[in-house]
């Protein structure tokens, strides 16, 4: 399955800070459970790595990635966690090498065109348009398109439940990335009924 194939498989993939990694795995059920199998676990937390490793484990019907890499070893720590893609919030020689050599399907974030110009130099045809909201948000995806109508963007960064339509409305956009659809509250309140509510919500966006 390459990276795109994963991102097409919903409209909306969780952007998700798990502070206790015994929340990971009932987390990852509730969103299962409400239609999402992608997940991005950001590097933000000291439980990350672990909680990648409990949902490979425990819930295998989970697509999981591990976001926030900034380093190359980075990637390499997030494919030995288990995770089978990467995401992170930008770009550098080191991470485009890291990914070239086999280390993680990479989704970078770019911002600007000379930013997409430089993943399409390292063959890469998919993207973060981070922080969407920042960079231009839907005017920015469709002055991209002209130049770079083959690229395909995730926009994350300011995307939520009333702007996501629009933004999945775009032929240049395969996905969204949110943190709405597990808020931090309910995931320490272990409100799992909440969030799969949210995730079958989220599942509908896309018209």
């Amino acid at each position: 399955m390459t990276l795109l194939d994963i991102l097409r498989l919903g409209p909306v993939m969780p952007v998700l800070v798990i502070d206790e990694r015994d929340k990971a795995v009932p987390l990852a059920r509730a969103l299962l459970a409400g239609g999402i199998r992608v997940l991005e676990i950001t590097l933000r937390t000291p439980v990350a790595f672990d909680a990648v490793r409990a949902i490979r484990d425990a819930v295998p019907d989970a697509v999981v990635g591990m976001g926030t890499l900034t380093r190359p070893q980075d990637l390499s720590a997030a494919r030995d966690a288990g995770a089978v893609f990467g995401v992170s919030p930008g770009l550098s020689p080191g991470l485009l090498d890291a990914a070239e050599d086999g280390g993680l399907p990479l989704l970078p974030g770019t911002m600007t065109p000379s930013d997409v110009m430089t993943v399409r130099a390292a063959g890469l045809r998919v993207c973060k348009l981070f922080p969407a909201a920042v960079a231009g948000g839907l005017d920015m995806l469709k002055a991209l398109h002209g130049p770079f109508p083959d690229q395909v963007f995730c926009p994350t960064g300011g995307v939520d439940v009333a702007t996501a339509p629009a933004y999945l409305a775009q032929p240049n956009v395969a996905c969204v990335g949110g943190s709405w659809v597990a808020p931090k509250a309910l995931v320490q309140a272990g409100d799992w009924a909440a969030i799969t509510a949210l995730a079958a919500a989220a599942q509908r966006l896309r018209g």
